[in-house]
């Protein structure tokens, strides 16, 4: 083990306290410090005349101490007078101990960095650093002093000490810490060399330029980043080969079962609809698993392509398997996959959680057994004593909500078979690019960019709560004409007891301002059997207004719906605001959302609410989400499986990703044992968690 990778307890002065503050900020070992980076810098490499400070400065000042004295006011000080001959600056101490007091004497020579401030006296600087100086001129710091991400009870002077000391250690032993991306493909990509980058980063020569440094522009933050994004993508990519080391079921047609299902549909596929379907059949010809993340925008129809791909596994005499990340969702497919496959013969079991007793015992013999086809369910499938027979299709929908290891343990389910299933991964919440390269670098990407034609554009209005009777009038007119509405009451405080509270008491009022009206509600905390028989009641027409929950957020199809009213829409994300207005706009009137919020807003929130009155486009929405909210927020990071990154940054180094592949390619191919190294330093204890599949 070389001393880069010794524990950080076998540097100098850190105990066993030390060791537990530096494992809150992930440093375990020496290494770890040369890779945790400053936030920010102060410059502490001239000294500043007094005369020419301003309020709000950083700076270092040098001066004989003119007057030293306790002053009592609000608060008990020690104010101690500088000056350099230029002017007189206030250092103010309100923690101060008796032998700090002595220092001060008059005449004595004193050096201190702080932020200038107007004071009681003028200019004063509160509780700066300071040192006193002997006889003759010292010496003022050679590199721009590096202010690191902390935490509690572990001081900025502390952790620049434990940082020199693995400085130094490099500096001493330059191999203990491998390149791993050799000197050609340095050249050929134009990154400099990493301990070049490491001690720039660290010790930042006063004439850089500041403003590139600080916005994480410099070619030594960037090569650092895209070492990073590499990481992440050689982890992904070992998934994938991993998965594909493995046979799938080669299902190389289902063609006359999809023509008899394609004709009893009374609409016909699109363009984009056939192209997905083409690229899913070409990957299902194939003896590796298919491992396909499908996108299209809210009512493209990614159902009816699942379908398809469902039927091509059992015309292979194979079970597929589809699962949804709620109970509505997955039963409203299981719902919609059972009157189409029931004119085919085709028998289609429901499992989930809440399946107890005999029919969860009879339904899971009968997948065993292969005697159902296709089993629609919630995260359910995963359990482990769910077995299937011969399991050649898993269909996962909504993939934002499930974790990449829950994506991979499908792998499992096939094994009873000898068989690797192939994998077809949907969403409606366009994934970004920037995103998509980086978290799903495992998945070939398909889209549908296309929606049926007849659906009508949703028009978006933004409307403060006070106008909240105009809304309730809106949602008399449309449904006296006939038509059906949503109102949405988002979650308050990340309560669901309190969101449920809220839709309930929401429910009680429309239902007195709307007396004329049939009103149903739909919460998280209703039994299945309860929910499933509101929404197939709204479904009929037998309700006017539908009060829910964000449970609606995904997959209900009620074309007569052509109202939403979203309650304080500031509370949601854009992409989860997008997939809630696409429940209206799915038949051919003219369908209206309404973003009813409570002012005042703040300007973030305007903006973010300006996208959605704007545009329709998922894409342009989930673009706008990331720079918002950040990638941490919009995939749900602890969900997904996709670990923190350090350093950096998806949305400022987003035109990297385009160098990530090609760069992992030339990798690969010139020096393919670095590829493990690489990812063990990024991704640390979450490496093993990726390779676990």
């Amino acid at each position: 083990m070389s001393t880069l990778d010794a524990p950080v307890a076998d540097l100098k002065g850190v105990g066993e306290a030390l060791t537990v503050k530096l494992a809150r900020l992930g440093v375990s070992s020496v290494a770890d410090l040369l890779f945790h980076l400053p936030l920010r810098y102060q410059d502490r490499t001239r000294i500043t005349p007094i005369a020419t400070l301003k309020a709000g400065m950083e700076a270092v000042v040098e001066g004989e101490v003119a007057a030293s004295e306790v002053v009592r006011g609000r608060r008990r000080s020690l104010l101690v007078r500088l000056r350099d001959g230029s002017g007189i600056l206030s250092l103010r101490f309100f923690h101060f101990s008796p032998a700090q007091q002595q220092q001060f004497r008059p005449g004595a020579r004193v050096r201190a960095f702080g932020e200038a401030r107007a004071g009681a006296t003028g200019l004063e600087i509160y509780h700066p650093e300071y040192r006193l100086l002997g006889e003759g001129a010292a010496p003022v710091e050679d590199h721009l002093t590096p202010i690191y991400p902390t935490t509690e009870g572990l001081h900025q002077s502390r952790l620049r000490a434990l940082v020199e000391q693995a400085l130094t250690q490099l500096d001493d032993a330059p191999d203990a810490l491998p390149d791993w991306l050799p000197a050609p493909l340095r050249q050929r990509f134009d990154l400099p060399e990493l301990h070049h980058c490491l001690q720039v980063l660290h010790r930042p020569p006063p004439d850089i330029d500041r403003d590139i440094l600080a916005s994480g522009r410099h070619p030594a933050s960037r090569r650092l980043a895209l070492e990073e994004l590499l990481a992440h993508h050689l982890s992904l990519r070992e998934v994938r080969l991993k998965i594909q080391q493995d046979g799938a079921p080669v299902l190389p047609s289902g063609r006359g079962l999809q023509a008899r299902f394609l004709t009893q549909l009374p609409f016909s596929l699109t363009g984009a609809q056939r192209r997905v379907l083409d690229e899913i059949a070409a990957d299902l010809a194939q003896e590796v698993p298919m491992l396909r993340l499908l996108q299209g925008d809210v009512g493209s129809g990614k159902t009816v392509v699942a379908a398809m791909a469902a039927l091509a596994a059992i015309a292979g005499d194979c079970q597929a398997a589809m699962m949804a990340p709620t109970e509505i969702l997955a039963e409203q497919h299981y719902r919609t996959f059972q009157a189409w496959f029931a004119p085919l013969g085709i028998e289609v079991a429901w499992l989930s959680g809440k399946l107890k007793g005999k029919a969860r015992l009879d339904t899971k013999a009968a997948i065993r057994d292969g005697r159902v086809r296709l089993v629609v369910g919630t995260h359910a499938i995963f359990q482990a004593d769910v077995h299937f027979q011969r399991l050649g299709l898993a269909i996962v929908d909504e993939q934002h909500r499930f974790g990449v290891h829950q994506r991979l343990a499908l792998r499992e389910k096939g094994e009873a078979g000898g068989l690797t299933p192939h994998q077809l991964v949907m969403t409606a919440t366009p994934i970004p690019r920037t995103l998509a390269m980086s978290a799903y670098a495992d998945l070939d990407v398909s889209v549908i960019d296309e929606l049926p034609p007849g659906r009508t554009p949703v028009k978006t209005v933004v409307v403060p709560d006070e106008r909240r009777p105009e809304v309730v009038a809106r949602i008399r007119h449309a449904c006296a004409e006939g038509r059906q509405a949503y109102w949405v009451c988002t979650l308050i405080e990340e309560s669901e007891v309190l969101e449920c509270q809220a839709a309930e008491a929401t429910r009680d009022e429309l239902t007195e301002a709307l007396p004329e009206l049939a009103i149903g509600l739909v919460h998280g905390r209703m039994k299945a059997a309860e929910k499933a028989a509101v929404m197939d009641a709204f479904k009929a027409g037998e309700l006017d207004l539908l009060v829910a929950t964000t449970v609606i957020e995904v997959g209900v199809d009620v074309p007569n719906a052509s109202l939403m009213i979203i309650e304080n829409p500031e509370r949601l994300g854009l992409s989860q605001l997008h997939q809630l207005r696409g429940r209206v706009g799915r038949g051919s009137t003219e369908s209206y959302c309404v973003l009813l919020y409570h002012p005042p807003l703040s300007a973030h929130s305007k903006e973010r609410l300006a996208v959605m009155r704007e545009t329709t486009d998922g894409f342009r929405i989930a673009e706008k989400d990331l720079e918002l909210r950040g990638p941490g927020e919009v995939l749900g990071t602890r969900q997904t499986g996709l670990a923190q990154m350090k350093i950096a940054d998806l949305e400022r180094d987003a035109d990297l990703l385009e160098r990530v592949a090609p760069l992992a390619d030339a990798l690969l191919a010139s020096r393919p044992e670095a590829s493990q190294p690489l990812i063990r330093r990024w991704l640390g204890a979450e490496a093993g968690r990726y390779g676990q599949v």
